[in-house]
């Protein structure tokens, strides 16, 4: 079979100094042999050419191996030849990268600056930036074999203009490339590690940094461990994703995982992610075991459920019989949350079963399911019930009360008599869980005993309980009443309380009551309003505050316990001085001049006194809240409610005050405030020029009695706010 190529060299044109590497691969039968020649003659070791027949021909780069190379059999009449042509050449640096172009990266990340180079022989290349001269040659920068330039962990000052220079010693070349250093993008989602409980809500928030140059390829996702979540929302709207935002309702214990906020640009990704905790009450326990049976003890051993994210704190075990109240679970002991094991002290002649129910910080788990049931043999009682008490809600009855024992204690010997008499015991056999007997006396002690029984035998001999017959109101009132008046509004009272044995129960305290009587001012009497302060336990005195001034009252005391108040005591008449008035009810400024004005106010609503007259006091004030000192003017005449006060300045703005005042002294101050007018304007004439004076004014519409009513004067052509009279009134009642 003659000889045929598999692969025939090739030839081409090379750069000085390169190496060439020929390929020669034939088959044939028999196996064809392989020789290189160089222009016609025998590659030797003379040459810088090798041949290792049969394969590759590599020949070291030079210019004089210009030639032919032929491969063939030396059988010439079954042989094949390849004649190859390759010629070196010098050529200056070609710069195949464009010049001008523009990359960009983000501040952190890895710049690549291309600069593809062809050249004969090969070009030395160089990087440079901006203006300088010098190359780049921090470990920042590294020039790859291809020509690019690598700039490691940006910065924003890498921005700007880097130049390639490429030599050799046919030529140079050079390009310019630009470089932006944008913002990192930035996440971070709140809350970083939330913790939530089932069937809340959770809303988590993706908050995005991003240079403003790649909004516009900005993109936002979301992923729960690892899987992407739709846009839309899922499961009926139960999760919903906006953009940043992320809002779980109702959450589930699946809902628990990574979640991760990512984002991308042109030139950069970003991730932040947050874990989400969902809290649940425990999973309920299992395996409920029973061992080491006794008579009075069994051990129970579980294995606990899930905790869900918060550590069960305890266990409580609860157990149920099927005889005394079957289907009825009550809580037996609580074991720390780590115990996974308690031995159950137990009661005689009992058929029980055991649950166990798992606590957490976030609630009680579902019970576990019972164990077997365990039945202790029968006996007599070894203690007695507890907690016993005497209750009564009607005088001269008597409710005994004990908290129910175990179902084997349904039955009790009930023991009581009265305290300090000498008796026999009263006695009666109870199945339920109080006993209550009437026609007792009221209030008095009573001994009691309560010893469990059963059809085995009687319980230990039971401690004595001290308890009360049935409360009544007391029968007595306080003695020795009497006021001391301390000021217009506030008196105290005193009393002596009323003796142990008419208490009749236990005393709650006293209670005062009091009510006005008339007014010391118009003399006028009034309808009785009463009023009350009650004093807790065995007081004999008390403060009674908020009384109306320059009044008469009547006041009373008496005593009280559960039942409620007992008989008043004889009533005390007291009158409380003079006070201070109230503020009188307006302050108003009828007319102005440019130094003088005439103001107008309201009687006070309460004069707690008789009237002696008015202070009227005026100052400067301005914008700046600046005030000048008050200058005081005495009003002696207590039916005024008007005055001209002059020898004011013009255009000055003042602040006045007006106080009513007792033989007490001087209440709160109404005030207004003014401008006078300025030098040379036409003032506002007299009161008596505006008016036309009428005898009588009734209102077009009915007054309702009992009402407070604001009466006002103003022009006719009213402009301003100012009137030239005006009076609060209050019709009287039906």
């Amino acid at each position: 079979e003659p000889p045929q190529w598999l692969k025939k060299p090739e030839g081409g044109v090379y750069s000085v100094g390169t190496n060439l590497v020929l390929l020669c691969e034939a088959i044939g039968n028999p196996e064809p042999s392989i020789q290189w020649k160089l222009n016609g003659r025998p590659i030797d070791g003379k040459c810088r050419g090798q041949a290792a027949p049969p394969g590759p021909a590599q020949m070291g780069g030079a210019g004089e191996f210009l030639g032919f190379l032929v491969a063939g059999r030396n059988d010439e009449s079954n042989s094949i030849a390849a004649h190859p042509e390759f010629s070196p050449a010098d050529i200056a640096p070609l710069i195949l990268t464009p010049d001008e172009e523009n990359y960009a990266t983000v501040v952190g990340y890895s710049a690549f600056l291309h600069c593809d180079i062809f050249a004969s022989p090969a070009a030395d290349v160089r990087w440079t930036k901006d203006d300088s001269i010098e190359p780049l040659s921090t470990f920042r920068y590294e020039v790859n074999k291809n020509g690019t330039l690598e700039i490691r962990n940006t910065k924003k000052e890498d921005s700007g203009s880097y130049a390639c220079w490429a030599a050799n010693s046919v030529g140079k070349r050079a390009i310019t490339a630009n470089l932006d250093i944008r913002d990192a993008t930035k996440l971070v989602v709140t809350p970083k590690n939330p913790r939530v409980l089932k069937s809340h809500s959770i809303l988590l928030k993706c908050q995005a940094e991003y240079d403003s140059h790649l909004k516009h390829s900005f993109k936002l996702s979301w992923r729960k461990d690892g899987d992407e979540l739709p846009v839309n929302s899922t499961e009926g709207g139960r999760i919903i994703l906006d953009r940043d935002t992320l809002f779980i309702s109702s959450v589930l214990l699946g809902d628990q995982g990574i979640y991760k906020c990512v984002a991308s640009t042109a030139l950069d990704t970003a991730e932040a992610e947050a874990q989400l905790i969902v809290l649940d009450v425990p999973d309920p326990p299992e395996d409920l075991q029973l061992s080491e049976n006794q008579n009075r003890s069994v051990r129970l051993s579980w294995k606990a459920g899930a905790s869900h994210n918060s550590p069960v704190n305890e266990s409580i075990i609860e157990f149920e019989e099927n005889h005394w109240e079957p289907e009825m679970w009550q809580e037996l002991m609580r074991v720390p949350g780590n115990d996974t094991t308690a031995l159950l002290p137990l009661s005689p002649y009992v058929n029980y079963q055991f649950r166990v129910v798992s606590v957490n910080a976030v609630g009680r788990s579902q019970p576990s399911k019972p164990s077997l049931r365990y039945a202790t043999p029968p006996a007599a009682p070894d203690k007695n019930p507890e907690n016993i008490r005497v209750e009564a809600s009607e005088p001269n009855e008597m409710v005994m009360k004990w908290e129910p024992f175990t179902p084997l204690s349904l039955q009790v010997m009930l023991f009581w008599r009265q305290r300090g008499v000498e008796t026999d015991w009263n006695e009666e056999l109870v199945k339920k869980h109080s006993l209550s007997v009437r026609n007792v006396p009221t209030f008095v002690p009573y001994e009691i005993k309560v010893q469990a029984v059963n059809s085995l035998g009687s319980g230990p001999e039971p401690n004595i309980t001290i308890g009360y017959s049935g409360e009544d109101v007391p029968d007595a009132a306080p003695a020795r009443v009497s006021v001391e008046v301390i000021n217009s509004t506030l008196v105290e009272v005193f009393w002596s309380g009323i003796p142990r044995d008419r208490v009749r129960g236990h005393l709650g305290g006293y209670k005062v009551n009091w009510w006005k009587t008339r007014s010391m001012l118009d003399g006028k009497r009034h309808h009785p309003e009463k009023h009350f302060l009650t004093f807790v336990g065995e007081r004999t005195s008390g403060m009674i505050p908020g009384l109306e001034p320059f009044s008469e009252f009547r006041l009373t005391v008496s005593a009280f316990t559960s039942r409620g108040d007992g008989p008043e005591s004889s009533a005390v008449f007291f009158e409380t001085p003079e006070g201070v008035p109230e503020q009188p009810r307006f302050l108003r400024i009828l007319n102005f001049d440019k130094d003088s004005v005439t103001l107008s106010w309201g009687l006070p609503k309460k004069a707690n006194g008789h009237l002696t007259g008015y202070i009227l006091q005026y100052q400067i004030i301005n914008e700046t809240h600046d005030v000048g000192a008050v200058s005081n003017v005495s009003v002696a005449n207590r039916s005024a409610l008007s005055w001209h006060l002059a020898g004011l300045s013009p255009s000055t703005k003042y602040k006045f005050y007006i106080k009513a005042c007792t033989a007490k002294g001087c209440g709160k101050a109404a005030t207004e405030e003014g401008l006078t007018l300025a030098q040379g304007s036409k003032g506002s004439g007299r009161i008596s020029d505006a008016v036309k004076p009428t005898p009588k004014f009734q209102p077009s519409e009915a007054l309702e009695p009992g009402t407070e009513y604001t009466i006002r004067l103003v022009t006719k052509n009213w402009v301003d706010n100012n009137s030239i009279f005006e009076d609060v009134i209050e019709t009287r009642g039906r």
